[in-house]
């Protein structure tokens, strides 16, 4: 297997020897994941939610049709803090990519989710890896839980908790997209105070459950969504090749046969799909609220990053600041719905998203979060760097794993060999730096996602294999088939064993 697990130089030098390369012009990065939002939730991508600042960056950035992660939260994270699709040889010797950063001279700060496989060593969690953090693990409610007056995970800033009533709040109620954006901008004013290019990581947890969002959101989008769920999925999916983030050839995968019933309870009415038209009115009344808080979610991230992009514009940073967005997995379906009698918005419901409107936001593609299909693994990638970057649409394939080494090339810093005198881990991925200046750089030899082995992607050039829930290989064409409607396994087995082989082959480095 080639060039995407190659070391960027022959180091020997241990970490804290390291330092960035000499006379470098290094560019602030701000890396923002966004979690369970499917490909088609962007307006940038099609969707009719209010994104105008994504938008922003999208129409003046590049935004990549091509682009994986790993399926779910926990991979996500672990592959990119790591730059490894799952745990290899020498992994307790990963150096996280803001340790990398810091020692190319960059103030580092982190905001938001730390959630990781339990592979993933302790120098990634953020108070070991940022000079600053906001942090909280895994799960946690948008707003105050009303029956403990506290968040379900405590918040941690620099590793020490923090109450609620100790954060800084400048919007009442508490409503944590808000707060985590007060913390990001106090960070880059610490950034700005040691004259310091920085490193910003940003993963807010929107728009995963629980539907929870301010009411002056939410009244934006309340009726909007009575047209249903298959006249928006029709609307987003004819968008999308009008935009062209997907081929005028592509065609809408069925909704009959993207049911989900691996977590949680089996109800019909959350994991089975349904024609619109055969619900009665006050189920639609009711799936509307449902949608409308989702897309509120989406929208105050988005009022939240334009807080980010004003700080820039203050401080006569915005064109020197590399900001990449993309989001961790596709759209979430499972049923963790607690407590029926409370409508998805308040602080006092935790609420879930149907089955039906995940899979709009995936559209046009078939599944969710967790699977390696691509409604699972593929979802919307902007790099924006005004500097730098051409505005237009990128097709290349890539992989969230590719971040990492273009950080450090954007940096002009390198890899090092060694932690401590004892191997690092290989890195996955290769520098999307040629891509964001116009040119072109080399396929990439493998593509790795799926939660899980039971859930698991390969992806080499045009071919797929893929699993749902450990069941046979399954193979696809995806220049001829994106959405993956004709599984080629039974057709073509020498493609697939050729492609199984290869991921053997990867488990060994």
């Amino acid at each position: 297997m080639g060039t995407i697990r190659h070391r960027l130089l022959s180091l020997t030098l241990c970490l804290l020897g390291m330092s960035a390369l000499e006379g470098a012009d290094q560019p602030n990065v701000i890396l923002i994941v966004a979690d369970d939002i499917g490909f088609a939730d962007l307006g940038s991508y099609g969707s009719e939610i209010q994104t105008p600042n994504l938008d922003k960056l999208a129409y003046g950035g590049l935004r990549f049709t091509n682009f994986y992660n790993m399926s779910k939260c926990e991979t996500t994270r672990s592959a990119l803090h790591t730059g490894r699709f799952l745990e290899g040889k020498n992994i307790e010797n990963a150096i996280p990519f803001s340790t990398v950063m810091s020692q190319a001279g960059y103030y580092t700060a982190m905001v938001g989710k730390e959630h990781f496989r339990t592979w993933v060593p302790a120098r990634c969690f953020a108070v070991n890896a940022f000079e600053d953090s906001f942090v909280f693990w895994k799960i946690n409610s948008f707003f105050v839980r009303p029956e403990t007056g506290k968040f379900e995970y405590p918040f941690r800033l620099n590793g020490v908790p923090i109450a609620p009533e100790d954060m800084d709040v400048r919007q009442e109620p508490i409503f944590k997209t808000d707060v985590m954006t007060n913390y990001a901008l106090n960070f880059i004013d610490n950034a700005y105070d040691q004259k310091k290019p920085f490193l910003l990581y940003l993963p807010y947890h929107v728009a995963h459950y629980p539907l929870q969002a301010r009411p002056e959101d939410i009244a934006k989008y309340r009726g909007k969504y009575k047209v249903g769920w298959d006249k928006i999925r029709e609307q987003r999916f004819q968008r999308q090749k009008e935009l062209g983030v997907i081929s005028a050839e592509t065609e809408l995968s069925p909704p009959e046969g993207n049911i989900n019933k691996f977590r949680g309870p089996y109800r019909d009415n959350i994991y089975k799909y349904r024609p619109w038209d055969s619900l009665d009115e006050a189920e639609k009344d009711e799936l509307d609220l449902e949608q409308a808080v989702f897309a509120a979610m989406i929208d105050r991230m988005d009022q939240n990053i334009g807080r980010i992009l004003g700080k820039l514009d203050d401080l006569d940073q915005r064109e020197n600041t590399l900001i990449i967005f993309f989001t961790d997995n596709g759209s979430c379906p499972y049923d963790s719905n607690a407590d029926f009698a409370i409508p998805p918005g308040p602080a006092e419901g935790y609420r879930t998203l149907s089955a039906a409107w995940a899979l709009v936001g995936d559209t046009p593609f078939r599944y969710y979060k967790q699977y390696g299909h691509e409604g699972g693994a593929h979802t919307h990638m902007i790099a924006n760097w005004p500097s730098t970057i051409q505005p237009g649409l990128n097709h290349d394939v890539a992989h969230l794993t590719d971040i990492y080494p273009t950080m450090m090339e954007v940096a002009s810093t390198e890899y090092p060999d060694t932690l401590q005198d004892a191997p690092t881990p290989i890195l996955d991925g290769e520098s999307l730096l040629p891509l964001f200046k116009g040119e072109a750089r080399n396929e990439p030899d493998i593509i790795i996602s799926g939660f899980g082995d039971n859930f698991r992607m390969v992806r080499i050039g045009d071919w797929k294999i893929v699993k749902v829930n450990g069941e046979p290989w399954e193979l696809y064409n995806l220049v001829a088939d994106p959405t993956e409607l004709k599984n080629l396994a039974n057709d073509i087995p020498g493609k697939l064993k050729e492609l199984v082989e290869a991921y053997e082959d990867y488990k060994e480095t």
